[in-house]
């Protein structure tokens, strides 16, 4: 099952019309009529509403009324009071997918429209950093978005790093939750990953064409089942999951917070104006004045992390001398 936010299906008239009369009950027949449908088709397309996660209450001579949202992150929902220029306009829902940055990849040269977004309500082989297998079960929120960026391609390592700290403001904004970030993408509570990123590219002549971002958030997930799997994982480091923060946010406000967020660091990005998205995302920190270990491709690094470079890169000082790291696994060793 699957739907996009540009078509304007039979489903989408009578859902459309519900809600403009939402303290009402609607007949049928005043359905049949104003939407010109068939009755058989109005009652089909309520059945799948309903399925949807709509509550719709029924009432003999009455007929339908609305009486409650669905939290599914269906496109109307998300593109509806969205405060965004660009980014989610156009948006695509699946139930389930292998990857939503895979069917991104697939759609980032077809569609020349920024900000779109892909959302999966599970996915069957989601990809997380350096290859490895993200665990994307219902509960979570899991999307990509297609961008099509004019800043520099040296600016490219900081863009997860933005990306992240955008997130980080939309959580404590819709979920009232703080959140500490961990180098390079990583959002965690009391140190256990609640949220992660990854970022996919194509360049041409010298410049960025496509850049996918990908988006994992712990919403409503059960966390021992994830554990069971992650546990014997390399550089694993617990999970969290905003459940248990008793968070009583909607899910689609959360990606409209996020999707506005983001946008404005882009822009930023854009403008070349990083000092600032530098300073907030240090004050977020939980990486910086840390002992840390890192695995890079030339070893084990040990050190104190100290800052992040202008480009994103991560400074640590080692008692012989002072590295940078654009990228690698770190591991947290003491405060």
């Amino acid at each position: 099952m699957n739907y996009n936010s540009f078509e304007d299906t039979g489903l989408i008239k009578v859902l459309k019309f519900l809600k403009i009369h939402n303290t009402e009950y609607l007949s049928g027949q005043d359905l049949s009529d104003v939407l010109r449908i068939s009755r058989v088709a109005v009652w089909k397309h309520i059945k799948k509403i309903q399925a949807l996660g709509y509550t719709v209450e029924s009432k003999q001579k009455e007929g339908y009324k609305l009486t409650k949202n669905s939290e599914l992150l269906l496109p109307w929902e998300i593109i509806s009071g969205l405060e965004t220029k660009v980014f989610g306009q156009q948006a695509y829902y699946f139930d389930s997918i292998d990857s939503t940055q895979n069917q991104a990849l697939k759609m980032a040269n077809e569609s020349k429209n920024e900000g779109t977004i892909i959302i999966s309500e599970k996915q069957t082989g989601g990809r997380g950093r350096l290859g490895r297998k993200w665990i994307s079960p219902k509960g979570g929120i899991w999307f990509s978005i297609i961008l099509h960026p004019k800043f520099d391609i040296s600016n490219i390592t900081l863009f997860p790093i933005a990306s992240s700290l955008a997130l980080s403001y939309a959580i404590e904004k819709t979920c009232k939750v703080s959140t500490e970030l961990k180098w390079p993408n990583d959002l965690t509570i009391k140190g256990k990953k609640l949220a992660g990123m990854l970022v996919d590219a194509t360049f041409e002549s010298n410049r960025i064409e496509n850049l996918i971002l990908g988006v994992g958030i712990n919403f409503n997930v059960n966390i021992k089942e994830i554990e069971k799997v992650l546990k014997k994982t390399p550089n694993y480091y617990g999970v969290s999951s905003l459940n248990e923060q008793k968070n009583k946010s909607n899910p689609v406000e959360l990606i409209q917070s996020f999707l506005s967020e983001l946008e404005k660091v882009y822009e930023e990005l854009n403008n070349n104006q990083t000092k600032k998205i530098i300073a907030e995302w240090t004050k977020r920190s939980s990486t910086i004045g840390r002992k840390i270990e890192i695995n890079t491709n030339d070893g084990k690094i040990k050190g104190e992390a100290i800052k992040i470079d202008y480009d994103g890169g991560l400074i640590v000082k080692s008692e012989s001398k002072t590295n940078k790291i654009i990228a690698g696994d770190i591991i947290h060793l003491s405060k």
